[in-house]
This record gives C-alpha cells, structure tokens and sequence, in this order.
C-alpha cells in the first residue's frame, strides 16, 4: 500500500510504502503531464531510483535532496503505517 506524503507546488505527488520485508521503504514520485505522468521510484535507505519515466537528471537530484532529508519522517510514518493497517 502507499501513503501521500507530499505534494509539491508544481502537483508532483511523493507517495511512500510501509516499511517492507527487507526493511526498506518504497517512494514513489509522479507528476501529471498532458499525456500522462512523469514517474519515478526509489528504495530508502540506498535512495537508488529505478523505473524512471520522463524526468530529467536535475528533477531526480532534487527529488534525492528531498526524500534524503526527509527519510528519517518517511520511515517513522512508514513504521505508523505497518501498526495501524496490520
């Protein structure tokens, strides 16, 4: 299941998983285009992302600076989520 956690000015949305089997946390990111979205997923703590659709290298270097300052907030939130929906 993913989780909003924040919607950026330009209505890219980051969304994130509850924290997985492997202990890793799962971010996603989409924007909405004409035609579409843009998208993007990352695995936390490694902040490695994959399955990159539309976004340019400068959009991925921010969405790291976000998400990195973030991550402690993400996987507090994510650990919330595993005890409410268990």
């Amino acid at each position: 299941m993913m989780y909003n956690y924040i919607k950026l000015a330009d209505d890219t949305q980051i969304t994130h998983s509850n924290i997985l089997e492997d202990q890793t946390v799962q971010v996603s990111v989409e924007r909405p285009i004409d035609d579409g979205f843009c998208s993007a997923t990352c695995f936390l703590p490694r902040c490695q992302w994959q399955s990159i659709e539309g976004f340019t290298a400068a959009d991925l270097d921010s969405f790291t600076e976000i998400v990195r300052n973030n991550a402690p907030f993400i996987y507090r939130l994510a650990r919330e989520a595993r005890k409410r929906y268990a």
